[in-house]
């Protein structure tokens, strides 16, 4: 079996924000449950050095819809960063899931070897497409995503790998 670039972006990161929006959910229900608002969740964090939460899932859906706009060659739109509320989250979830959907395989083509220029505020970055979604992307991904989860778990949300993961 051969899994194509294209395959295993869109369905990881499709997985991925499906999966990060469902803990959102039971973000909410747990301080529901535990009766306090669940606002004060997103701006906890794990160290004072590190994001909070609400910036984490910023991040990942950032690197959701980038990775895909790069590999596909297309423009990478602007999502602004003005979420307060877990709504405001999980509709920026939902925005960049529609993203990736819109993205299709013949865009791909020639994805492997895109030459692709990210400019971060210390340097810029320049890769071939494989290289970049396998060695920077995905990895900037799940860092995101798992410090999200990471936050919510030490805040005392019921959460599982299962949830980070999804189901089989």
């Amino acid at each position: 079996m051969q899994i194509s670039l294209y395959g295993a972006a869109s369905s990881m990161l499709t997985r991925g924000l499906k999966n990060l929006d469902a803990i959102l959910d039971k973000a909410v229900a747990s301080a529901e449950a535990r009766k306090f608002d669940p606002a004060v969740l997103l701006s906890a964090r794990l160290a004072p050095d590190m994001f909070p939460l609400l910036r984490q899932v910023q991040i990942a859906c950032d690197f959701g819809k980038g990775t895909m706009a790069r590999l596909a060659g297309v423009e990478n739109p602007k999502f602004e960063d003005t979420e307060t509320s877990f709504a405001d989250l999980k509709a920026r979830i939902a925005k960049t899931l529609a993203f990736v959907a819109s993205i299709k395989e013949a865009d791909f083509a020639g994805a492997e070897d895109r030459d692709i220029t990210i400019q971060i505020p210390s340097q810029t970055l320049q890769f071939k497409g494989l290289p970049y979604f396998a060695l920077y992307a995905i990895p900037n991904f799940h860092f995101h995503m798992t410090t999200a989860y990471a936050i919510l778990r030490h805040n005392g949300v019921d959460l599982g790998k299962r949830d980070y993961i999804g189901q089989a």
